[in-house]
């Protein structure tokens, strides 16, 4: 036989993984929302920075499309894929120059928490650091991009671990998790501190799942605003902090990962 296998779904991987290969390389990638029909449910909806964006067309795709005019030749890099064949959850760098600012370019981190049902994305609960964006582009520094990973896309799934979720979930709600577990918060990696940002009063755990022994969460958490997000004038105001991340457990404990934090968007 002669020619090429050009089929979406590489050999040996997982239809879910194949899903989301699709979304970052045909949809975001290549900026073709007609990809949307075949990979999103109609009713598919994105929960993100106290919003939800759907359904399919009539909302979400338009919402998109806006951040794909700002960034004509957006780039999407997958960092991190896990799944358990039920849920998945993808770490990501995105990456462009935006006409809004006169080509200023940067590179911003973001976690999404997959729902499918066995053949179509239908939700995610995700978040992007756009206080990360919003201050390259204003000072004109850009970012490092993070490692790719190496094989995203033949990721196969691994099984769930209730009690690695159990250690997780005791981890968020015991306060702030900052300065934790030594986990790399937002992008302090590349030498931006910012600190815990709230004094948590209150946590409310909105989706987690594991395989193995990572675990994805998205996390929401009230309190006392501490500063650390640009906003002097509001320390001492009451501030909701939204978080989603993909932490290892090992012997009871929470022992590394990513954490990205919505810094943007903690006031009304």
């Amino acid at each position: 036989m002669t020619g090429r296998d050009d089929s979406s779904q590489p050999a040996g991987s997982h239809p879910f993984v194949g899903l989301i290969r699709r979304y970052v390389l045909d949809y975001l990638a290549c900026g073709n929302p007609e990809v949307c029909a075949e990979i999103m449910h109609p009713n598919y909806v994105l929960h993100i920075g106290g919003h939800d964006l759907g359904p399919r067309d009539e909302v979400y795709v338009p919402a998109v499309a806006a951040q794909m005019k700002q960034f004509p030749g957006l780039g999407m890099t997958a960092n991190e894929v896990m799944c358990n064949g039920d849920r998945l959850a993808l770490r990501f760098s995105q990456h462009g120059a935006s006409i809004r600012h006169d080509g200023a370019q940067a590179a911003w981190a973001g976690i999404g928490l997959y729902y499918w049902n066995g053949s179509q994305l239908t939700s995610n609960w995700a978040l992007e650091d756009y206080y990360a964006r919003r201050r390259q582009l204003a000072d004109g520094t850009i970012n490092r991009l993070e490692p790719p990973a190496v094989a995203p896309w033949d990721e196969q799934p691994v099984a769930a671990d209730e009690a690695a979720e159990g250690v997780v979930g005791a981890w968020l709600s015991a306060g702030s998790i900052h300065g934790t577990g030594g986990v790399d918060f937002d992008d302090e990696w590349d030498g931006h501190a910012c600190g815990p940002l709230v004094e948590v009063t209150a946590t409310t755990i909105d989706d987690l799942f594991s395989a193995g022994d990572r675990v994805a969460f998205h996390v929401t958490q009230t309190g006392e605003y501490l500063g650390g997000a640009g906003k002097p004038d509001r320390v001492g105001s009451p501030a909701m902090l939204r978080s989603a991340g993909i932490v290892r457990v090992a012997d009871g404990a929470v022992v590394g990962g990513r954490v990205v934090r919505d810094r943007s968007g903690m006031f009304a």
